[in-house]
């Protein structure tokens, strides 16, 4: 398999799909897009292996389709502290944001260093990153976080945050209500003064992103 940039971006661009780049458009992708399948992007990935040097490249064109297969080529353990931040803070698309939190950053070694230094950052994908990894912290390893002041965080700032962080920031508000049952009752209270997300389009099925509906969906299912 040829493993060229511009290679690549003639593979994606034959990937592409109308259907995909409208419905991608409808969600703040712009016009700097094929329209690939995402499960197209993964078995592309899938063949070409780990290849930063290929990654670093696709990232620069700025296409959307490259930038999420480049996600994927990425090696956590090659990426220094420094390379990573500039990664975080040149995404564009709230899509390839929460790919690279996934797959990359909440992979690194540097990660908690970096959550205490994104979280109050005025870059708004730096700190998306920031909350991301402390939703991460709430689910899976909160011991040594002080819930009540992140709460009087999340009630005197995420209101004005930009939205990308707000995205993240509601996740640890949701996450707080539903692993925390000391502090549910105040999270549902600052989810429903702000009301993020109470208007949000949801496909039938799923879980509303305005958090006291999700914390009281995620409680009721724990039983």
């Amino acid at each position: 398999m040829t493993t060229s940039a511009k290679d690549i971006l003639s593979k994606l661009e034959k990937l592409g799909d109308p259907k995909v780049r409208a419905h991608n458009a409808k969600w703040g992708v712009g016009k700097k897009q094929f329209g690939a399948k995402l499960g197209d992007i993964r078995k592309l990935a899938a063949k070409l292996g780990v290849a930063p040097k290929l990654a670093g490249a696709l990232w620069k064109t700025g296409n959307f389709d490259a930038r999420m297969l480049a996600v994927l080529l990425l090696d956590p353990k090659q990426l220094s502290r420094d390379q990573l931040d500039k990664l975080v803070r040149s995404v564009d698309a709230a899509q390839v944001a929460d790919w690279l939190n996934a797959y990359v950053v909440r992979q690194h070694a540097e990660k908690e260093a970096l959550r205490n230094a994104w979280m109050e950052d005025d870059d708004p994908w730096a700190a998306r990153a920031g909350w991301s990894l402390t939703s991460e912290r709430i689910g899976k390893d909160p011991k040594g976080l002080d819930i009540p002041a992140l709460l009087k965080r999340l009630e005197s700032k995420m209101g004005k945050a930009p939205a990308p962080t707000q995205w993240t920031m509601n996740f640890c508000l949701a996450g707080i209500g539903i692993h925390f049952p000391e502090h549910r009752k105040r999270a549902i209270a600052i989810g429903e003064k702000h009301g993020l997300y109470r208007d949000y389009p949801t496909s039938k099925g799923c879980t509303s992103p305005f958090a006291p509906t999700w914390i009281e969906a995620m409680v009721r299912k724990k039983g």
